[in-house]
């Protein structure tokens, strides 16, 4: 597929009019969609942030295909070739546009980040094949002083993603980007706050006050998926402690420890996890085990799928509920 052919939009849809508009901010939602149901069972978002320590931002204006760095206006013979080196560089690479940008006003913008350390260093190009010689160590560039906000709005890859996503993105305030694919549609819509590496789901229209938090330096629980950057384990074990001791700096709780306890009943995995808390250690046992339930995890998904649940035992040796 050219670029010429990718749709600036997503495919229209027989979108309905939910009854309820505190329900789905957005309005116009098919009861179908993966986002609905998903909302609709109450899945449980919690360590679903993609396990990504490191990366790559490339500002890219106008339409993305299904596969975002391939199926747009980026030159189409360095797309290839970045992709092995941001693969070999142990990179994830995000396409990005600013909301309603047009393709000229595009800046040539690139960012390596780290997660973990945390920190997102820009720099500009003024072609698309610099990209394969620029260090992507966080060498160059200057660095971003206040939080990044990455709103998936890739409607080449669900329909969900943009209905959600692109309303989002509009509203938010701050260093705001529209961003290609992040994961978990059916979490839509879906907001990648950096340097820190939080990612959110199920986020409404209005922001839920994730701006806001993250000015504070703090993480807003009831949306959150996780961190990029960790272990879907020590994403569950850091959420469960998060909500039962009441941390929510966005530095809480570091992972120290993880290791896996045997014995678990059939079809489930236990785990101990150590976390580094205000007052010294702090373990978590936790469970997981596949949904019981199969169910489409993306609107486009050819047949149902089973998903992980996360479930915590202990938190702190002490049961949870009895903390």
């Amino acid at each position: 597929m050219s670029a010429e052919q990718v749709p600036e939009t997503a495919p229209e849809d027989p979108f309905c009019q939910d009854p309820d508009p505190r329900t789905y901010p957005s309005g116009r939602l098919d009861a179908g969609r993966c986002s609905v149901q998903a909302l609709l069972a109450g899945d449980s978002p919690v360590a679903t942030a993609p396990p990504a320590r490191r990366w790559l931002l490339v500002e890219q204006p106008g339409p993305w295909g299904r596969d975002a760095l391939l199926q747009s206006r980026f030159d189409a013979d360095v797309a290839p070739r970045l992709a092995q080196r941001a693969r070999e560089a142990g990179l994830r690479i995000q396409m990005v546009r600013r909301p309603g940008e047009r393709l000229a006003d595009s800046g040539g913008r690139w960012a390596v980040a780290d997660v973990l350390a945390p920190w997102v260093r820009w720099s500009t190009r003024a072609t698309d094949a610099e990209l394969l010689d620029v260090p992507l160590d966080g060498s160059v560039g200057v660095q971003s002083d206040g939080p990044t906000f990455l709103v998936c709005t890739h409607g080449g890859h669900d329909a969900c993603c943009a209905v959600r996503g692109r309303p989002l993105a509009r509203s938010l305030a701050g260093d705001v980007w529209e961003t290609s694919h992040l994961g978990g549609d059916r979490f839509a819509a879906n907001v990648l706050a950096l340097p820190t590496g939080h990612l959110y789901g199920q986020v409404p229209e209005d922001g839920g006050g994730l701006v806001e938090a993250h000015g504070r330096g703090e993480v807003v629980l009831g949306m959150l998926r996780g961190r990029a950057g960790l272990t879907p384990v020590a994403q569950a074990a850091q959420q469960f402690a998060r909500v039962e001791l009441g941390l929510v700096g966005v530095a809480d709780l570091p992972v120290t420890a993880v290791r896996s306890v045997p014995d678990a009943a059939e079809g489930t995995e236990r785990w101990a996890v150590v976390l580094t808390g205000p007052d010294g250690d702090v373990p978590v046992l936790l469970e997981s085990r596949l949904s019981a339930e199969p169910r489409r995890l993306t609107c486009s998904a050819l047949r149902p799928g089973r998903f992980r649940t996360w479930h915590p035992l202990a938190v702190g040796s002490v049961p949870v509920g009895s903390v």
